[in-house]
């Protein structure tokens, strides 16, 4: 995914409780934060509002922060996974490279087709909030 923005600029949108709430989830859903406490070892808690009315508790804990460059979180809850989100300079903005890495490839390929759409959806919610501010 590309966006328009420095790298800097994309990290203030993922590193403020209320922005992420602006934009973590696939489309249709709104996310409740609980505690954010953004450091390495920090807990994460959220409640993802699904467009069916349903709630989904999550929680994290942020694993590496590098400002500007690395946002890394262990998901606790439901699905256990390691989510990396890189973001690289370009001449037109930055990169943003995002990588999620599951226990097994069985449970990944449980889950992928879901996982692709959602996360594809997450991105340019990110993107939109970048450029909105």
């Amino acid at each position: 995914m590309f966006v328009s923005a420095t790298p800097a600029e994309v990290f203030a949108a993922m590193s403020d409780a209320t922005r992420i709430a602006r934009w973590w989830g696939p489309d249709g859903f709104t996310s409740t934060i609980h505690q954010f406490d953004f450091q390495p070892g920090g807990v994460w808690r959220l409640t993802m509002h699904g467009p069916d009315g349903r709630d989904y508790p999550n929680e994290s804990r942020f694993t590496r922060i590098v400002p500007g460059e690395l946002f890394e979180i262990e998901h606790l809850s439901g699905h256990h996974f390691i989510l990396s989100i890189e973001l690289r300079p370009s001449e037109e903005g930055t990169r943003v490279h995002w990588r999620q890495t599951f226990d097994t490839v069985e449970h990944y390929e449980r889950i992928a087709e879901f996982v692709a759409g959602a996360n594809e959806q997450n991105l340019q919610r990110l993107s939109d909030e970048v450029l909105r501010a």
